[in-house]
């Protein structure tokens, strides 16, 4: 059982995601809050598996709770997804900077986002091609941080290798097929490679490998 928190200050549509999920037999909304402040304390009450938090919310907004979450260790298996109306813009980017697992927009179609929950809850990244082709639109013009290159050194040629597949938007299948791995040898490289580089999850590993000049900006 997929267990959910929703948190947004629309009630409307915190009822509607909860119409669509709580029809399927493995998703469970567990909690609803109108702000990050409540969000917070009910994710600790309830421990959910993926809290959707709305990025502009009073009292406590959606980046600021995301860092909150990824800051307590009794917090570390909830995996936060952004709402947003807005796209991939700067509040997401820092949203996923502070650990958030992915984003979502508001108006994606019912099938897209189930689809989205089960892929959030097997511990993938909600970044799409598009989304990662946008990641790299957004750093081009930019040098690399670095600040963001602390750890680099630490990684292997293979765990660099599966860093870069995963910032190019490849799942875990994927990077096992390009280097000729089994799927959980390529878990195992990507896994390593984030706790040697201090990021939370996949989404933020993309962000890194960009900002760091790991991955080298292609024109299309």
């Amino acid at each position: 059982m997929i267990r959910v928190l929703l948190v947004d200050d629309q009630p409307l549509l915190r009822g509607g995601f909860r119409a669509l999920l709580e029809v399927e037999d493995d998703i469970e909304v567990v909690a609803e809050a109108a702000d990050g402040e409540q969000g917070l304390a009910l994710a600790r009450q309830h421990l959910p598996d993926i809290a959707f938090l709305d990025i502009r919310m009073p009292v406590v907004d959606g980046i600021e709770a995301t860092r909150r979450i990824a800051a307590d260790p009794e917090l570390a298996a909830v995996r936060v997804v952004i709402l947003t109306n807005y796209g991939l813009d700067e509040y997401v980017l820092d949203a996923l900077r502070a650990g958030a697992a992915g984003f979502l927009v508001k108006d994606i179609v019912p099938e897209d986002f189930l689809h989205a929950v089960r892929v959030a809850a097997r511990g993938d990244a909600l970044l799409a091609p598009s989304i990662t082709r946008r990641l790299i639109d957004r750093y081009v013009a930019q040098p690399p941080d670095p600040a963001s290159s602390a750890g680099l050194d630490e990684l292997t040629n293979r765990e660099r290798e599966a860093v870069v597949l995963v910032a190019r938007g490849l799942s875990n299948d994927q990077v096992a097929a390009r280097m000729a791995i089994s799927p959980l040898t390529a878990k195992t490289h990507v896994n390593r490679a984030m706790t040697k580089l201090g990021v939370r999850d996949r989404a933020q590993l993309v962000v890194l490998a960009y900002e760091s000049g790991l991955v080298a900006v292609r024109e299309p």
